[in-house]
């Protein structure tokens, strides 16, 4: 944890330094920070001399509780071990989608007027946090996938999903922060992120779903629907978007937007993991 810590800061001394560029990425069509609170619920606080906005109080809180519920979830995988490399990088996944996700709430949901409206002209796209949080959840994702190699093959095909999962995170973050820099929107979109995270998702599917075929076991039968229920969680996301729903109900003071959807969805994501795949992640006998 201390190693992750001293991770976040050092990137945030980097984006900081040489990020400022992302303030060229506006909102298209441009939003005004009054425009920007209008759209949304919102709180005005005051404790003493410090007064900020809280944005979207109730779905902040359901993103903290995701974040800080993975994170919990990936110690548990992290204090025991049983000396099973399946087992260690299940915990660092969950490890860093959970810290990622603390950085995702924090500019996209409860400080997002704070850092990306106050004091200017019209509200940037996007911020260094979240570029912090694509960061963690990129290698996250692969992090999943080198623990599919430990629980579910051998040999020649393990070496190759495991190189596969380290080029794909270097390629991921490399270009993530080129885009940050220069910047590219694209680099820096939850698009993106999901363009490269969706391949391994799918081979998730198929990979568990072969095992299980093979051998019966429960433990692939859980893995197999676990990303079942992600892939159902991302299409209820994208449902919602697509309808503007969103938009809708936000007209009639119902502030329960398509993150919303996401992030309940990922609660229960991560509730089935807790309860079925804690105790039973472990690596395949050679």
């Amino acid at each position: 944890m201390k190693r992750i810590l001293f991770l976040v800061t050092i990137l945030q001394s980097y984006l900081f330094q040489n990020c400022s560029r992302l303030d060229l990425i506006d909102y298209s069509p441009k939003i005004s920070p009054k425009a920007f609170l209008e759209s949304q619920h919102f709180i005005n606080i005051k404790l003493g001399d410090l007064e900020f906005v809280l944005s979207q109080p109730v779905s902040s809180l359901i993103v903290y509780f995701v974040s800080f519920y993975t994170i919990y979830v990936g110690f548990l995988f992290l204090k025991d071990l049983k000396n099973q490399k399946s087992r260690l990088w299940w915990g660092v996944g969950l490890l860093l989608t959970g810290i990622g996700a603390v950085f995702a709430g924090t500019s996209y949901q409860a400080f997002g007027y704070e850092i990306k409206c106050a004091g200017k002209e019209f509200c940037s796209w996007t911020s260094t946090w979240e570029i912090i949080y694509e960061i963690f959840t990129g290698p996250g994702m692969n992090a999943f996938l080198i623990a599919s190699a430990y629980s579910n093959t051998t040999g020649n095909f393990r070496k190759s999903i495991i190189y596969y999962a380290i080029i794909n995170t270097a390629l991921y973050v490399g270009l993530n922060l080129y885009g940050a820099v220069v910047p590219i929107q694209f680099f820096v979109s939850f698009e993106f992120l999901m363009a490269v995270s969706t391949p391994s998702v799918l081979f998730f599917i198929w990979l568990y779903q072969n095992s299980y075929t093979k051998n019966k076991d429960v433990m692939s039968l859980y893995l197999r629907n676990s990303w079942i229920v992600l892939i159902l969680v991302i299409v209820a996301y994208v449902v919602y978007m697509i309808l503007g729903i969103t938009q809708s109900l936000w007209k009639n003071g119902i502030w329960f937007s398509e993150n919303d959807v996401l992030h309940v969805g990922m609660i229960y994501w991560i509730y089935y993991i807790h309860k079925n795949l804690v105790n039973k992640v472990k690596d395949v006998s050679i």
